[in-house]
């Protein structure tokens, strides 16, 4: 009997061992319960729970599961991760502005920086709150060649050149476009994602130097993502000759090439213009596009497509009323001066009238564009003329930028899925995560675990109110987060919870293609 019982106690103190260690198998460092999951890849649209461990999707199931921390999404959406392929703002204040619009991970594509190394290194130094990453910047590529002077991997750098016209118009010699290409190929080399072409900047470079860019894309297996050369609706030099360009270079060079903010630089011509990408998909060419919702961009004022022969025509009668800095529309007299003494100012250029039915039907045919993306184009934030450091939060309320750089995730979702029912929930959320992801992936290897929520894939997450999602920036008061995106997770962190978010994490990592040549430490 005695037996017995000793043998009894131990087996008990062996089961309920078993079960610890099983329970603590089990436990994961966050469970998302009870949420509306979206996975655009696969079509899942229901109710489950996530387990998270070590920054990894771990579990996707209808099973109850344990964690160190639970956050019960009962009646939300819980999406991946949004996917922003075209953010100027590549610092930390701008990254957690971001991630109150649904950012996970903010990309500098059409731009890029130069040197690539040098843009990772100053990143990784600092931290991020959000994923990072960027393209090789043609444009700063062709200024240090021309003018003679050494890159920087800084977009005031690019802005400043406005003033120097000859990499802007001039032909690069066969010496100096063996140069560019080079320092384009070294950008690579570096770990950049594809090749940033602002040829919209520069509109007086040889097309051989286009059509090399595309080669040297191709040859490498990255896109090319291009700010086609014109905006104008008048024939020559137009946007649509600008984006048959960008065709004819992949046609003729196999490149995936990428058209940037397909809603401003169509102006009203959408309907030709994507009638002709469309064809040009149809005959097996890689073509991706992207667009932002809102009828006005942002650039420098003095950027060559506001100048020279006729370019208030060629743009559509635009006038100096249609330029907005720091809040203030201008007048002529303000222009012309901004032009000649300040080029590198950045400006509002409202190109499509958002409270005219006939320009807002041009934009929802750019935004719901086949196989199209979502992008902000969003850039940092300013005061003063000056830029608002990144240390700083909250955002000033005076801080000056586009308010797409704050609201365009949330303006897409809840204005046109919610209010006005133009796009699917699925299809939306594809469009700011899968999508990009896709898009991006045969080159990026790291972007095969963006977008999803699927086991395996990266812990990128937003969970949010679908009756509450809106974006509040404006033209007036852009610095403004949107409203009903509750928590956003990144790499398995916690960034904001109940949409507080935590300044002592920088939970965002580098996307980086692998490095070539790394010289060795001596």
């Amino acid at each position: 009997m005695r037996i017995n019982k000793v043998f009894k106690k131990v087996f008990t103190l062996v089961s309920v061992s078993l079960l610890s260690f099983t329970s603590m198998a089990n436990m994961y460092d966050l469970v998302i319960e009870n949420g509306r999951v979206i996975d655009p890849e696969t079509g899942l649209d229901a109710v489950r729970n996530l387990g998270i461990t070590a920054g990894k999707i771990s579990a996707v199931t209808t099973e109850q599961l344990s964690g160190s921390h639970v956050i019960n999404a009962q009646g939300k959406i819980v999406s991946p991760g949004f996917i922003d392929m075209h953010a100027h703002g590549q610092d930390i204040l701008s990254g957690r502005v971001q991630a109150y619009d649904g950012v996970t991970t903010a990309l500098e594509l059409e731009g890029g920086m130069l040197p690539v190394s040098d843009y990772y290194d100053a990143a990784a130094r600092e931290g991020r709150p959000i994923n990072y990453g960027a393209s090789v910047n043609w444009g700063n590529a062709r200024i240090a060649t021309m003018l003679n002077v050494e890159p920087v991997a800084d977009i005031d750098w690019f802005l400043a050149a406005f003033s120097q016209p000859d990499w802007q118009f001039k032909i690069a010699n066969k010496q100096q476009l063996n140069k560019i290409e080079q320092l384009v190929a070294q950008g690579l080399d570096q770990g950049g994602l594809g090749i940033g072409i602002l040829m919209g900047y520069a509109p007086g470079t040889g097309y051989k130097e286009f059509f090399a860019m595309n080669k040297l894309a191709a040859s490498r297996g990255v896109p090319t993502f291009t700010h086609a050369r014109y905006l104008s609706m008048l024939e020559p030099r137009s946007s649509f000759q600008g984006i048959n360009e960008i065709i004819a270079a992949a046609s003729g060079t196999g490149a995936h090439t990428h058209i940037v903010h397909l809603n401003s630089i169509s102006l009203r011509d959408i309907a030709t213009i994507g009638d002709m990408i469309e064809t040009a998909r149809s005959q097996g060419l890689r073509i991706t596009t992207e667009a932002y919702p809102y009828g006005a961009g942002a650039t420098g004022i003095g950027a060559a497509m506001f100048r020279g022969d006729r370019w208030r025509e060629r743009t559509g009668g635009i006038s100096a009323r249609n330029f907005d800095v720091d809040g203030k529309r201008l007048t002529e007299e303000e222009f012309d001066q901004f032009q000649s003494k300040q080029p590198n100012t950045k400006t509002i250029v409202h190109f499509l009238e958002e409270d005219n039915s006939m320009d807002m039907q041009f934009l929802e045919q750019s935004l719901l564009f086949p196989e199209g993306v979502i992008a902000s184009d969003g850039g940092d934030w300013r005061f003063d003329g000056a830029s608002v450091s990144q240390e700083t939060w909250p955002l000033p309320d005076k801080a000056w930028s586009h308010p797409r750089s704050a609201g365009t995730y949330a303006k897409f979702i809840g204005t046109f899925v919610r209010d006005k029912a133009k796009i699917s929930l699925i299809e939306a959320i594809k469009r700011v995560s899968f999508g990009p992801a896709k898009l991006l992936q045969d080159a990026v290897p790291q972007m095969k675990y963006k977008g999803r929520i699927q086991v395996g894939a990266d812990a990128d997450i937003v969970i949010f109110d679908l009756d509450e999602i809106r974006d509040r920036a404006t033209y007036v008061r852009p610095a403004q987060l949107s409203q009903g995106i509750e928590h956003v997770i990144v790499n398995g962190t916690l960034l904001i919870e109940y949409g507080q978010i935590d300044l002592s994490v920088l939970p965002g990592q580098p996307i980086r293609n692998p490095i070539k040549n790394e010289p060795t430490s001596s």
